[in-house]
């Protein structure tokens, strides 16, 4: 049985992916809950509905145009409708939807792991500056260092589950950390966990450990 997706993207995400206003990774975050979560699909369609009537308003109004105004608009024409096709597609790997598949240049098996310490492996993800993007492999069991954020911390469930203060993560669950959450993430034990993170800003860890591998692995 498909489990059931509980935690979702905000509104206020999902318009800015609609705007186009949000860094690489994060859009990337979007397109992949998207291709998994029939609810925020829909959510953000009909914010693609709200920004349409708005462009089509704003033309008939007869507004001035820069010269480039009509190069910028096609441009986010083709990125929404790119975006939509990836949304909608089945992926045929079990674990990566059809978005991330682009990333790594094929399945699961085509991922770049680097280990970080305690079974943790990590693949940096190609994206532009602002925000960094990556997968994490977590042993079944296992838990991340306890830690903090300067900044937002999007964490989606590909494969497994794990466990936090904020609750329990599975498959296209999706949770959002911002500067009020510290938690420790502990993967399901009956299953290795695979995420999607991105970040905006460095993690916050106490521990020297902790913070030496941070200096490694660019968290």
């Amino acid at each position: 049985m498909a489990h059931e997706i509980k935690h979702h993207l905000t509104d206020d995400i999902l318009m800015g992916y609609a705007a186009g206003t949000l860094p690489e990774a994060f859009n990337l975050m979007v397109a992949a809950h998207l291709s998994l979560c029939d609810t925020c699909r829909a959510q953000a369609e009909s914010f693609d509905a709200v920004g349409g009537e708005v462009l089509n308003n704003s033309m008939s109004n007869s507004a001035a145009m820069t010269s480039d105004s009509l190069a910028a608009t096609m441009a986010l024409i083709a990125d929404g409708a790119m975006n939509s096709e990836a949304a909608v597609e089945q992926t045929a790997d079990p674990v990566l939807p059809k978005p991330l598949r682009n990333y790594v240049g094929g399945s699961l098996d085509d991922v770049n792991w680097r280990g970080v310490g305690m079974g943790v492996k990590q693949a940096i993800l190609p994206t532009s500056s602002g925000a960094s993007a990556r997968l994490l492999f977590i042993p079944a069991g296992a838990a991340m260092p306890d830690h903090g954020h300067r900044g937002v911390e999007m964490t989606m469930v590909l494969k497994g589950a794990f466990q936090d203060e904020d609750g329990y993560f599975a498959r296209g669950d999706v949770e959002i950390a911002d500067s009020d959450l510290h938690h420790t993430p502990v993967a399901d034990i009956h299953e290795d966990c695979i995420c999607l993170a991105v970040t905006d800003a460095p993690l916050t860890f106490e521990g020297l450990l902790p913070k030496i591998v941070q200096r490694f692995a660019r968290i």
